[in-house]
């Protein structure tokens, strides 16, 4: 038997139970959610293991931060910058790994050049090397950017969703694209 998939008003609502407390919501809240926090994390991580261990990392945070949600906008928004933090923190632990040494001790790992890797060859790397870069002296940017220009979300919902005026998070995502367009461009 295929379950219907829950709307945005039952899952609200599953969410507010789950926040009073109702072990049973929160239990069909994550199961309910699971196939959407997937899907976000596999934008940032194609690879389909990595994007499983982001979930899965998405979906303990939900659980441990439900109180997060302050009920404004709808729950799956705010479970999509859960799941997109979720990813972006197992791409820095999978990067940090990657410079461990060689097992036959050649030396360290050459990692890829993150302005020569293609994006159509299914990955991102170029593009959260430049959000970690960006990130570093300009840590505003990079959630507004990510959710408008990854993501596609509304405007108005990512104002929402990161508690600025509308004006700001304009500002925010035009001065984020400035930063980040010689950044995946590389340099010649």
């Amino acid at each position: 038997m295929v379950e219907e998939a829950l709307g945005p008003d039952e899952l609200d609502e599953l969410a507010r139970r789950a926040q009073a407390g109702d072990r049973d919501a929160l239990e069909a809240l994550l199961t309910a959610i699971r196939p959407r926090a997937l899907n976000v994390c596999r934008g940032v991580l194609p690879h389909l293991p990595d994007a499983e261990d982001a979930c899965q990392e998405a979906l303990i945070n939900i659980a441990n931060k439900i109180g997060g949600w302050g009920g404004r906008g709808r729950f799956t928004t705010w479970m999509h910058v859960v799941a997109v933090n979720s990813a972006r923190s197992t791409y820095r632990r999978m990067r940090n790994q990657a410079t461990a040494t060689d097992p036959q001790d050649f030396g360290p790992l050459d990692r890829p050049d993150p302005r020569t890797t293609s994006v159509i060859a299914g990955t991102r790397l170029d593009l959260l090397e430049a959000m970690e870069t960006i990130e570093r002296d300009h840590p505003q940017f990079v959630e507004p950017l990510l959710l408008r220009d990854v993501y596609g979300l509304p405007y108005e919902e990512i104002a929402r969703l990161v508690g600025a005026p509308l004006g700001t998070v304009k500002a925010q995502i035009h001065h984020g694209r400035k930063l980040a367009r010689p950044l995946l461009r590389g340099s010649e």
